[in-house]
Parts: C-alpha cells; structure tokens; sequence
C-alpha cells in the first residue's frame, strides 16, 4: 500500500462535515484532513468540550476515513498580518472580537496555541496553516526598501510564532507553513530566512504545496531538497501558467477562474506541475506521510475533480526501489 491519500477540506466548508465525510470515502480517499473552519473541526469546542474529539473520530471511522493533520490557515494568517477589512470575513467572530488589529492579532496567537493543544486532543501531530506577514506589502522594492524593515518583519514574525511553537512543543506537534504568498515564506530563501529567524526550532517545518512555487517559477524538486527535514506534510494541487502577452504573473487583479489571468490553480494532473520528480524526490527524503488533495479549479464540478485527483494520487504514487536495477549481475551478496 502506498502513501495514504486524503481528502483537505478547506474548500468544502459550505458543506457539513457528515455529508462530506461520507462523499470523501465515495471519492476514493483514505482519509480527510479537517479544517478548522466551517462544522469540520472546530478548536474551542475540541478543547472544552470532553468528548468532542472522540466523537469526531468516531464519525470520521463511520466512513473508514483516517485523519493525519488539521489545518487552520485562516487564523494562522492573522498572526502577522497587518489587519484590515478582508480579515473579518475568514476569522472565528471570538477572534475578530472588535477588530482593533493589535487585538486581533493577539487572539489569533492564542488560537493558534489551542490549536496545538486540540490537535493533541485529537491524537494528529501535524496543524498546517499561514504565518501572515507584516512585510508582504514590500515584495516590490519601491519607493526602496530598507534591510531593516525586511529584518524587522522577520524578527516580529519570530516574536510572535516562537511562543506559539512553545506550546508545540508541549504537546508533541508540528506546525507546517504551506510556503504562499502572502506569508512570511513564499519561496525557498524566504523559507531559509524564516528557519533561521527561529533558530531552526524544529517544531517549524513546511507543508509542501508544488501549487504555489510553480507558478512563480520556484523549483518544487529542489524546495523539497533543501528542506529534506522539514517536509512534515505534503498537498496535491497543480497550477498552470496561461501567459499570452498581455498579463503577467502578478495577475492583473483578476481573481482566480478568469481566463485573462496569467496563472490559476488546476486540479491535480490538469496542470503543469512535474509530479513524476516530485515523487522521486519525496522517495529521496523518505516521506511516507499523507499526500492531501487540496481541490481548487474554478472550471470543473469539485466533484468529479476530488474523485479524479484521488485517482491521480494513486497513479503517481509509488515506492522507492531497495536494489539497483543491475543488482542482479553484481557480484556482491
């Protein structure tokens, strides 16, 4: 049997996690990473409520489903985010509270932190999410940018993540970025820079998405090489560059499904991400952990693509050889 293939659920938070426990295992998949939004997880109730994590994997069983992480993106994105108008549309209203950013972002820290201790409550040693970035805005270095507020927004991202990671540690979790713009690490030397800001604590690692280095031109084989210790959880999702002369990769401020953008996410297989040497890479550092399915492609039914990508998953997916092909002619025992 090959790595397990589970099933993200961020995207299908409009539906009940009963309805889409039950459809998931009808897909195909073995398992279902939760998100912590929507009725899928939900970190509060995990924590004060005595018998809701059994109760989840109770129903998660029901549909023979395993669960290998949850994710809380949503709030780990207010961390280090300068906070305005668009945060409140993706925070718990308990975290939003009254808006006032120095607020938020403190109650986002401490979520985070539940968010460790729920994960431990529910028996899963990986939470993936954001980090945000105080310095996202800076990307284009005019008017010039200083050294400075570069390693000023490093050092705040450490500030505030390193007694969050604390409590990591506490409970036996990692947390694993899914390396994005808009985060704090969006490519590999901001993901150096990143480790480095927190002494390489390892609590820290990544949740490898090919999606979004591919489109700005990042090699996913290498990233994967670089950090061969860190890769502490794996998403399926492809992504395409439709350059025609007239956009970038900036995107023209067209959101995602318009065809006038120079790059949009694909289900798995329908785009250009090389996921035959991504695999032989994951081989290379022996990651035997879920490769997670995280369905985005504004032009197919989500269904047919979830039950299409579950399928790739298992086609690509393959164990590493123990014996050189020629072993056979070798002298050696």
């Amino acid at each position: 049997m090959g790595r397990p293939v589970t099933l993200f659920t961020g995207q299908w938070a409009d539906m009940p996690i009963e309805d889409l426990a039950r459809k998931t295992r009808e897909f195909g998949y073995d398992g279902i990473e939760l998100a912590c939004w929507g009725d899928h997880f939900n970190v509060v109730q995990a924590l004060e409520e005595s018998g809701y994590c059994a109760a989840k994997r109770d129903q998660l069983e029901r549909h023979d489903l395993s669960v290998y992480a949850i994710s809380n993106h949503l709030v780990g994105q207010a961390v280090c985010d300068v906070i305005d108008e668009r945060h409140k549309a993706i925070l718990p209203p308990h975290v939003w509270g009254d808006g006032d950013p120095a607020g938020v972002n403190e109650r986002a820290a401490e979520e985070m932190k539940n968010t460790a201790r729920a994960a431990q409550k529910l028996g899963v040693s990986v939470v993936n999410g954001f980090t945000g970035s105080s310095i996202w805005h800076l990307l284009y270095s005019f008017p010039p940018v200083p050294e400075s507020m570069i390693e000023a927004g490093f050092e705040l991202f450490a500030e505030r993540w390193n007694p969050i990671l604390d409590v990591f540690a506490e409970c036996g979790v990692r947390f694993g970025l899914e390396v994005h713009p808009t985060e704090i690490a969006f490519d590999t030397f901001t993901a150096a820079r990143a480790l480095e800001a927190l002494g390489r604590r390892e609590e820290f690692g990544f949740n490898f998405d090919p999606s979004h280095l591919h489109w700005q031109g990042v090699d996913s084989v290498e990233f994967i090489r670089t950090f061969h210790d860190r890769i502490y959880h794996v998403h399926i999702k492809d992504a395409i560059v439709t350059l025609r002369g007239k956009q970038g990769i900036l995107s023209s401020h067209l959101n995602f499904g318009d065809p006038r953008r120079g790059w949009d996410f694909r289900s798995p297989g329908r785009g250009s991400v090389d996921f035959e040497e991504i695999m032989r890479a994951l081989n290379e550092i022996g990651y035997e952990g879920p490769l997670s399915v995280e369905w985005e492609d504004c032009g197919m039914d989500r269904e047919h693509g979830a039950t299409e990508a579950a399928a790739f998953c298992r086609k690509i997916d393959f164990a590493p050889s123990g014996r050189q092909f020629d072993s056979a002619f070798s002298d050696e025992d």
